[in-house]
């Protein structure tokens, strides 16, 4: 946005440049052009007309009446011969009162520079070139001596040689004047697009800002409610479970008291306290996966070893670990999810798999970390069923979900008889790239 902003007002002080110096010749050419050359023409009139007092008589009066019709028409701002019927009359008054001053002094010549800028601002179309014209033979009469010339039919071909040729240079001047007016008129029009694009660029900007927003808020919204789904059917297929079976085994101890069956009470009351600890193992498990603490305090193969490790001594499965590779630390997310994998493989294992000895790899490679869980259990057919007993617990799908939210992959190799191969593997990204960004 900050790169929008600063393009938009370069181009505004572009535009505004451009505006700014157009207005200052408009000014010199148009306002200030018909004064300079009535004061070189008052200036140096004395100078061919020092005998002729009665010359005077029709300049001073002709200068007075053209500067007061050059202030009326363009001395405002905006210039009132911007009018589309005031621009002729403006432009014809002036040629009309220039013809007579050069008569009585060819120094009056140099009004041409306002005659031609006027024919060029104030005349519509066409209509310009007929302005340069006449303003090209008032000119070149100067050009010949003017009255103080003697007339012979050669002067009337100079005369009309000069005419010709002024014409050809003041449209030559007029139409690149007239070319450059329009680039410029083109380029404000593309700084005006530009400062609209970036207009609705800044806004798009700010627009997506607040859905990218509204996303991470939804986005956030949805993993509380996942996460809660989850622990819900945790809690509904492990703890309410086993509290349902620790009820039925001491309502059936009461029974065999009642029937004084002394070792059949105590059986049942042996069963209640293996489910009441199997009960707590699973609740300290299930409060454990809200946030997994042991990654807080320990690197990922160590917090993944411990966690195994309390995990055998509870299953009584014999396990081996090992890690291979170079351990460096992940970003968050992908060491939460390979743990959460591991220790969902290995609940599912105890819970179904029927398996004796369990292999726990993780793999450090040089784009991804990978965790192979194996046993030697049962197995299972990976196509008909969700987990390893196609319950609805955590289960290959959800661990699968969980995987793919991080561009993991998943993989499972597992057939009746034969054991289960559980692999899952994410981008090696270290944990200082979260910090860079």
């Amino acid at each position: 946005m900050g790169v929008t902003t600063a393009t938009r007002r370069s181009s505004r002080f572009d535009g505004d440049r451009i505006a700014s110096v157009e207005n200052r010749m408009d000014a010199v050419l148009v306002r200030w052009t018909p004064y300079v050359g009535l004061a070189i023409g008052l200036g140096t009139t004395p100078l061919i007309a020092r005998d002729e007092a009665w010359v005077w008589y029709g300049v001073l009066p002709l200068s007075a009446v053209l500067a007061g019709w050059a202030w009326w028409f363009v001395g405002s701002t905006p210039p009132r011969a911007q009018g589309r019927r005031a621009g002729p009359v403006y432009v014809t008054g002036l040629l009309a009162l220039m013809a007579p001053l050069v008569w009585f002094s060819p120094l009056f010549g140099f009004l041409a520079i306002a005659a031609y800028s006027a024919a060029f601002g104030f005349l519509p179309g066409r209509w310009r070139y007929v302005g340069l014209l006449v303003a090209s033979a008032i000119v070149s009469y100067t050009y010949l001596g003017g009255r103080f010339a003697e007339f012979s039919p050669l002067l009337l071909v100079g005369w009309a040689i000069l005419v010709v040729v002024n014409t050809f240079v003041a449209g030559i001047f007029t139409w690149y004047g007239g070319f450059t007016a329009e680039l410029s008129r083109a380029r404000r029009a593309i700084i005006e697009e530009l400062d609209d694009a970036n207009a609705r660029l800044s806004a798009a900007l700010e627009e997506n800002a607040a859905l990218h927003a509204q996303l991470l808020v939804a986005a956030r919204e949805a993993g509380v409610r996942e996460e809660r789904a989850r622990m819900a059917r945790e809690i509904h297929d492990t703890i309410a479970q086993g509290l349902t079976g620790i009820v039925a085994q001491l309502e059936a101890a009461d029974v065999a008291d009642r029937a004084n069956d002394a070792q059949l009470r105590r059986h049942h009351i042996d069963t209640a306290r293996a489910l009441a600890r199997e009960s707590l193992t699973e609740a300290r498990r299930s409060v454990a996966a809200l946030a997994p603490s042991r990654l807080a305090e320990a690197r990922l193969p160590e917090a993944i070893a411990e966690m195994a490790k309390r995990w055998a001594e509870t299953s009584g499965i014999a396990l081996h670990m090992e890690t291979t590779g170079e351990p460096v630390p992940l970003l968050a997310d992908l060491e939460v999810a390979l743990f959460r994998v591991a220790q969902e493989a290995l609940t599912n294992v105890g819970k179904h798999a029927g398996a004796t000895r369990v292999g726990l790899t993780l793999s450090y490679m040089d784009d991804v970390v990978v965790l192979d869980v194996r046993d030697d259990g049962r197995g299972f057919d990976p196509a008909a069923h969700r987990g390893p007993a196609g319950g609805s617990g955590f289960g290959l799908a959800a661990m699968e979900q969980r995987l793919l939210r991080v561009s993991g992959r998943w993989e499972i190799e597992s057939a009746p008889g034969e054991g289960t191969a559980v692999s899952a593997a994410v981008p090696a990204i270290p944990a200082q790239e979260r910090d860079e960004g």
